[in-house]
């Protein structure tokens, strides 16, 4: 492959390699929390959801059919087609700021990111739909922008923002700092757009594109908002520099350091006026990411925030950082392919997918695994437990299901009971669908989230009832005190064990509860939300 080759078609080479990497991690990984629980935006789809707004769930319905294909690569194709797409649309960002080989550093700092190549590239949340809405609609700003109030197509590109922002919107409520971006941008440093029509045109289209969500709300009490107000609501507290170390380390890592330090480079040579002829396009940028990052950081001295919240700020800034690779590296102004800081960058993603690929599948770094007895772990905690051992739960819980339905222990319309949305969402996900088992919560809402309305779809409780409940070594709870006072008895639990590598990593739990007696209290069920009626 000679270097004219790769020069002229190497925007389409990393798509399809990239793309390519994206569906082989996607197809061979169990799903996480997050993503188990957002199929239930798909199979229960709404104008909006107590989480967050609709996007995801039609983006699943889309691309698997409508669950007619549901394996882990059809739940996140939607995310991986849009991952692919967003290296293009940073791709155009970079080239309508300066030109082709800003825009090819662009794409490949795009992709040597952690955030958007693998948790919005990769993982199906609300960052899949919501990144690529959010990078369509900084092109078109960035177009209007170099084009100017009166420019050619420029009305048309304004009113095409409007859709986008309000798509982008619909996809997580983040989105709204594409607005204030946009409005801060042209109150303090272009007022001409204020006597456009078009301007206003596309917010109130922004707005109409929302307004289901809106109207969901009112009908539960904006009980959506209020959740996640809550949720990064400053309390009076000592201040927790432990938090703040914690949220910005995980920026730092979460789109790799070495974009990370290129960003902050960029942002230096901006403000120490180094980039004077890309200075509108940079500034509606940092306008639109930096209130992001500083309100988070903000709210991490107070209490515990998660830094892929920052993701779409600093992928907003991706272009800066191309840019002042372009201008003030040598390898850049010489237009290469691959400057060092790009292939260091590159080289950190794929050591850390690799080390995480082994740690989920074989478990070389912390496999210490429990104790059998105690079921205690032996050695630090280990998150890529999420993503493993669920199908050894189905194939160990099955025969157990068929020899109590068989022999009259538990009824045949025994149901499984979580109090919690995770794991609520894996086991009804890796075991309760395929067993055709309902799965209903019982707990308050904040802790169950959409399985409330779930749970009331799926016909809730009646007196009778049998139910098992799971737990697990890894994130254990016991239903004798959280369920003692509903059910005639609650046996002993059997074990099912889940090995990786042949060492016992996880013990889970199942209990049988016996003949519910007592119905729960509407606010464990979801009924004072008139839930039933939707």
């Amino acid at each position: 492959m000679n270097a004219a080759f790769l020069q002229k078609n190497r925007l389409f080479l990393l798509l399809a390699i990239s793309s390519v990497a994206r569906l082989l991690i996607a197809a061979f990984t169990e799903l996480g929390n997050d993503e188990v629980y957002y199929i239930n935006y798909a199979l229960y789809p709404d104008l909006s959801h107590f989480d967050h707004p609709p996007m995801t769930g039609w983006v699943i319905q889309l691309f698997s059919l409508n669950l007619l294909f549901d394996s882990e690569l059809f739940i996140r194709l939607g995310a991986v087609v849009t991952g692919t797409l967003n290296t293009w649309i940073i791709f155009l960002i970079g080239k309508e700021i300066k030109d082709e080989t800003t825009g090819w550093y662009a794409a490949l700092l795009y992709t040597a990111s952690f955030y958007t190549f693998v948790i919005s590239g990769i993982f199906m949340m609300p960052d899949a739909p919501q990144t690529f809405f959010w990078l369509l609609t900084l092109l078109l700003f960035v177009k209007a922008i170099k084009a100017g109030p009166d420019g050619k197509g420029v009305n048309r590109l304004i009113l095409m923002a409007g859709i986008t922002g309000g798509l982008a919107l619909m996809s997580k409520y983040t989105s709204v700092f594409l607005f204030t971006g946009a409005g801060l941008y042209i109150l303090f440093f272009d007022r001409e757009w204020l006597k456009k029509w078009q301007l206003y045109t596309a917010v109130i289209i922004s707005f109409l594109i929302f307004l289901p969500v809106i109207i969901w709300n009112i009908r539960y009490d904006f009980i959506s908002f209020s959740f996640h107000t809550d949720r990064v609501e400053v309390v009076k507290n000592m201040l927790r520099p432990d938090l703040f170390a914690i949220e910005l380390g995980g920026q730092i890592f979460y789109n790799n350091p070495f974009v990370f330090g290129l960003i902050i480079a960029g942002m230096l040579a901006f403000f120490k006026n180094r980039l004077p002829e890309h200075k509108s396009s940079i500034r509606y940028l940092l306008i639109t990411a930096a209130p992001v990052i500083l309100l988070f950081l903000g709210f991490s001295w107070f209490r515990r925030t998660l830094p892929h919240w920052t993701g779409p700020a600093y992928m907003t800034l991706i272009p800066l950082a191309a840019l002042f690779l372009r201008n003030f590296t040598q390898k850049g102004i010489d237009g290469r392919l691959f400057p060092p800081m790009i292939k260091a960058a590159t080289g950190f993603l794929v050591l850390i997918i690799a080390v995480a690929l082994l740690q989920i599948s074989n478990g070389w770094f912390l496999n210490k695994g429990i104790d059998k007895d105690t079921g205690k772990r032996l050695g630090i905690k280990d998150i890529t437990l999420d993503l493993y051992g669920w199908n050894q739960l189905i194939n160990g819980f099955e025969p157990v299901y068929k020899t109590d339905t068989a022999t009259g222990r538990m009824r045949k319309d025994a149901v499984i009971i979580q109090q919690r949305w995770f794991p609520a969402a894996n086991i009804d996900y890796y075991v309760a669908r395929p067993m055709r088992i309902k799965l209903l919560t019982l707990a308050e809402i904040e802790r169950t989230h959409k399985y409330a309305w779930i749970t009331q779809n799926r016909g809730g409780f009646y007196p009778g009832m049998d139910a098992y409940y799971f737990s697990s070594s890894y994130d254990y709870s016991d239903p004798n005190q959280l369920y003692r006072d509903y059910f005639i008895r609650i046996e002993a639990p059997d074990t099912i064990p889940v090995f990786r590598n042949n060492v016992l990593v996880m013990q889970h739990y199942v209990w049988r509860m016996r003949g519910l007696v007592t119905l729960p209290p509407e606010t464990q069920t979801g009924n004072n939300l008139n839930i039933s009626s939707n």
